[in-house]
């Protein structure tokens, strides 16, 4: 009875026009879209240097790491520098932020930078990621240097000098291999960004698909669900069987879009596209879940379920900042609890992960962990609702 299901639902979902259009040509007319808008972004935002500013007290001034970072990257002697630093106090950074003077500025408190910005664009996402980086590598020297300290006292030398084994930490992470280098102007791409999201917004969409092959075996929305309300067919038979034909369909409008952007569009995805393609399978399981979760616990017509797919989908892609970036840094800074549950920030966080940190997957097989586990629950409850509905009269 499985595969009985299973080609019926794959029949089903290749004959329906209006959900192949969504699935396969809506993702290609927003590739092409994307590739004619932003082509030359780069090349015109590369030109530009970043009027900031900082607040200049004395944490700022004891933090050598962040100190010396901003100002290798605003150095008149670097070609490559993309700041324009104002070292100013509090109320002047506010008030050169509100006249537009300045993109943002950064303010350290408690050792942790706090970015403040008054609009969403590519620079404040350029103060973001650098800043990020910064950041790790500071991480990176405590490590290092907790590491020293412990080797010390394992080898029973406890007349630790603190100092010189921080200066020895901070020169090895001027070697090339772990120094921190301006990448934003050669590696930074807005472009990619964007076809990043088209990708997991197109994930997430997949949850149209599973959703129809479960309301096809509903018994109060199909011909074919009253058949199977009253044959020994088991429920898990018909949510895999119809979850498994919506993954199929799912992965060849995935796979053209992956072609057409690679071959028609000449997108390159770097050195990391078994991981981006295993990221994409892993968030079309969770749109499909998602789909499938909404298809099985609301008792509504078929327009009203898309419409809490899609009011869903798109405000989990509003919070994991498809629309600007900075929506999802105020989200993890503020209340970070919401993306770590949001299916949309985990495949987001995890593009940028691999972009931005391509030599650490940690924080990239956390996302697919999260993914899977998302996807999980879901179908689970999926399950139980299913299994527990009950009719009176069809």
């Amino acid at each position: 009875m499985f595969w009985h299901n299973f080609k019926y639902s794959l029949k089903t979902l290749f004959k329906n026009k209006p959900l192949i259009f969504w699935t396969f040509a809506f993702p290609l007319i927003m590739a092409t879209l994307f590739n004619m808008a932003f082509s030359n972004i780069e090349n015109q935002e590369k030109m530009d240097i970043i009027d900031i500013a900082i607040i200049n007290n004395s944490e700022w001034n004891d933090n050598e790491i962040y100190k010396n970072s901003f100002d290798v990257l605003s150095s008149d002697d670097n070609e490559e520098r993309i700041f324009n630093i104002d070292y100013v106090n509090a109320q002047k950074a506010s008030e050169l932020l509100e006249a537009g003077s300045i993109a943002g500025y950064i303010e350290l408190i408690d050792e942790e930078p706090v970015l403040t910005f008054n609009t969403n664009g590519l620079d404040q996402t350029i103060i973001k990621l650098v800043t990020e980086e910064i950041r790790q590598t500071e991480s990176v020297i405590k490590n290092l240097s907790e590491e020293e300290i412990q080797k010390e006292i394992t080898s029973g030398n406890y007349n630790i000098d603190y100092e010189s084994i921080h200066n020895k930490v901070v020169e090895l992470t001027k070697e090339d291999n772990v120094r921190l280098k301006d990448i934003s102007n050669s590696n930074l791409s807005y472009t990619m960004i964007e076809f990043y999201t088209l990708i997991a917004m197109t994930c997430l969409y997949g949850g149209i698909l599973s959703m129809t092959a479960i309301n096809e075996s509903l018994p109060n929305m199909s011909n074919k669900g009253k058949r199977i309300s009253i044959s020994p067919t088991k429920k898990r038979t018909i949510i895999f069987s119809s979850l498994f034909a919506s993954f199929i369909v799912q992965l060849v409008g995935l796979s053209l879009l992956f072609i057409y952007t690679i071959f028609a569009l000449k997108i390159n995805y770097g050195n990391n596209i078994g991981f981006i393609i295993l990221l994409s399978i892993m968030g079309s399981l969770a749109g499909l879940s998602l789909g499938t979760f909404i298809g099985s616990i609301f008792k509504a017509n078929e327009n009203t379920k898309t419409g809490i797919l899609i009011a869903t989908t798109m405000f989990g892609c509003f919070l994991s900042g498809m629309m600007g970036i900075t929506m999802k840094y105020i989200v993890d800074k503020n209340i970070p609890i919401i993306n770590k549950l949001n299916p949309a920030s985990m495949i987001t966080d995890g593009f940028y992960s691999l972009y931005y940190y391509g030599d650490n997957l940690d924080r990239y097989w956390f996302n697919i962990i999260s993914l899977l586990i998302f996807s999980a629950i879901l179908i689970i409850i999926s399950y139980i609702f299913l299994r527990r509905q009950k009719y009176d009269s069809i």
